[in-house]
């Protein structure tokens, strides 16, 4: 732990914050160090470590609050609950360290600015090309081949497509058998995937011992350990994304009969509906918009193991 902080006080000045982590964790790797779970150290793993100020004897709890079902916000300081600690590093260290993260923080390019109109790379045009809304003009254009569509007019087809497909009571018991299926899939892969990684844990317990009671050498011990080991890293990182696949189809798990509510209620409220939360919708549902001449392709989101992509056509007025 406190050679990160000596490091980064050493070489913040003079390299940028990104390839400063990397290095570092490189670094790392090289010597044989690893996390508490034995995974290979990440950029974001030691940022969170250099930015923790229990390291200079200072624990900090019951600094962040609910705020609604998914997100949460930083407290007031005046309420945060503080508590003493063993420190690892001189606060001299610490204090010079998060300054230098600090100011090349501010310099640092961060991702840009998330999407202003509702549609915005969802919408295609018929020649591949994404189709955006200049500043001059009030409607979505393709700058290949000058195929346009008016926001208003796009946003009301929009509106009235998901009314028609979530409205459709069997083609939403169809969407949901899928899901519920896909679901089943996914989760006996899950309960796979960990039996998998229990069973290589256990090998490598096994190889441990007999190391332990002298029943293999040093050379045999790496030949059987070191693949393992390897074996369980890939296996480790795979689990999160089966995990989240896992949650998300659960979230997604619900009746016919309450998603034609739902689809009912949204339709009735989308005026009112705020814009970012539009766009949350939007990009929930729907998956791509095709605009051509005289008709418009629109792809839902539909459950992985769907045979065909979840597609209706729309016929455009001219204009």
């Amino acid at each position: 732990m406190c050679e990160h902080f000596e490091f980064h006080a050493a070489s913040f000045s003079s390299v940028q914050l990104p390839v400063n982590l990397i290095f570092n964790g490189l670094r790392l790797k090289a010597v044989g160090y690893r996390t508490r779970a034995g995974a290979i150290w990440r950029d974001t793993s030691i940022l969170n470590i250099l930015d923790e100020s229990s390291a200079k004897g200072l624990y900090l709890f019951n600094t962040m609050r609910q705020k609604g079902s998914w997100r949460t916000e930083l407290k007031p300081e005046s309420e945060w609950g503080r508590a003493e600690c063993p420190p690892i590093v001189s606060e001299d260290l610490w204090n010079q360290t998060t300054r230098l993260i600090e100011e090349q923080l501010k310099s640092w390019k961060r991702p840009g600015k998330p999407p202003v109109h509702l549609f915005s790379g969802i919408a295609f045009c018929k020649c591949g090309a994404k189709m955006y809304v200049r500043a001059d003009s009030p409607k979505y254009i393709c700058r290949k081949c000058c195929n346009k569509i008016p926001v208003v007019d796009l946003e009301e087809i929009i509106r009235a497509e998901l009314q028609q497909f979530f409205g459709n009571l069997d083609r939403v018991a169809r969407h949901l058998d899928d899901v519920n299926r896909n679901l089943t899939e996914k989760t006996a892969l899950l309960d796979a995937h960990r039996r998998e990684i229990q069973k290589v844990r256990d090998e490598m317990h096994q190889t441990h011992q007999l190391y332990l009671n002298k029943q293999i050498s040093g050379d045999g011990f790496r030949d059987l350990y070191d693949p393992a080991e390897e074996r369980k890293k890939q296996l480790d990182a795979e689990l999160p994304r089966l995990e989240a696949e896992v949650d998300v189809l659960k979230v997604n798990k619900l009746s016919a009969a309450d998603v034609v509510h739902e689809s009912s209620t949204l339709h009735e409220r989308w005026p009112t509906i705020a814009p970012e939360n539009k766009r949350k919708i939007v990009e929930a549902l729907i998956e791509k918009i095709v605009i051509g001449e005289g008709k418009i392709d629109i792809t839902y989101s539909c459950a992985p193991s769907s045979e065909e992509p979840c597609k209706n056509q729309r016929e455009l007025r001219p204009g």
